[in-house]
């Protein structure tokens, strides 16, 4: 593949273009700052994820402009007070990548040199490059220390488990397979059985203890099997969803109102519902 096709760096130039079009121009795009566009800068980023977990390539190139507007915006913000600009950002990532890779680029290399001695150990498998990035990042001028070191605390919270649980895995404590984190949802999962039908306030604790545990165990195994629990979640509810709207719709072709069924008639049209749906295996077909 040619790198330096000349049709990227014209749309990239006319995107840069338009949007310090807009900075200056929109009363709305002039009154922002790093804060407020930030919010808009997440939710792209949920409707980006949305689009990949669903494989849609139209939806996905969409979004996929959509986040790059928000880089390009909020590089224009760094830029206006002297900070940086898009070209810095583009490559201090450039070299970032380059650094955290040592079995791309080896120290001879003359891209790379002392910064990467310390890791440049040759790696087999996706899990050692993760192991080997990790170990480079904490070495790098500027970083806090420590195995949680830099782990933002207002990430979702399935997202904030698996970081936490990766950076202690990378650190060495870490199950060798998925069995461990396997039984360890069955322990959890026993113990909040124990205490979810007893009252009183410190059954109360217990529940919100043992609920969070069972959660943790259970990102654990996503984090071995490589799925992202953030998305699996909002798939199942989507699923959910969708066979509460199809039941509700099968009872209305009865004649019936489903606020007005039984919890049991409810449960019926439910279990209709999800006969009714294609096999995981189907739903690309």
């Amino acid at each position: 593949m040619d790198s330096s096709r000349p049709e990227i760096q014209a749309a990239l130039l006319r995107l840069d273009e338009l949007t310090r079009h807009l900075r200056r121009e929109c009363p709305w795009d002039r009154e922002q700052d790093e804060r407020t566009i930030v919010p808009h800068t997440l939710e792209e980023a949920y409707e980006l994820a949305d689009a990949a977990n669903r494989r849609d390539d139209a939806k996905l190139l969409d979004e996929l402009g959509d986040v790059l507007f928000q880089v390009h915006f909020l590089a224009l913000l760094l830029e206006e007070r002297g900070a940086g600009d898009l070209a810095a950002v583009a490559e201090n990532t450039r070299q970032k990548l380059i650094r955290r890779h040592p079995h791309l680029f080896p120290p001879d290399s003359a891209e790379t040199e002392a910064a990467l001695a310390v890791a440049a150990d040759a790696v087999q498998t996706s899990g050692e490059v993760l192991a080997n990035w990790d170990k480079i990042k904490q070495g790098e001028d500027g970083r806090e220390r420590g195995i949680f070191a830099e782990v933002p605390e207002n990430l979702p919270s399935l997202l904030y488990a698996r970081k936490v649980q990766r950076r202690a895995a990378s650190s060495g404590f870490d199950f060798p397979g998925v069995e461990g984190p396997l039984q360890s949802v069955r322990d959890e999962l026993d113990e909040l059985i124990e205490v979810a039908e007893v009252d009183g306030e410190a059954a109360r604790d217990a529940r919100f203890h043992e609920l969070g545990d069972v959660l943790f165990a259970a990102v654990n195994v996503a984090r071995k099997l490589k799925v992202d629990p953030e998305l699996a979640l909002r798939a199942a509810s989507g699923r959910f969803r969708g066979r509460v709207d199809d039941a509700a719709a099968f009872a209305a072709a009865d004649g019936r109102a489903w606020d007005e069924l039984t919890t049991d008639e409810q449960l019926g049209y439910y279990v209709r519902a999800r006969m009714n749906e294609p096999e995981p295996g189907d739903r690309d077909a």
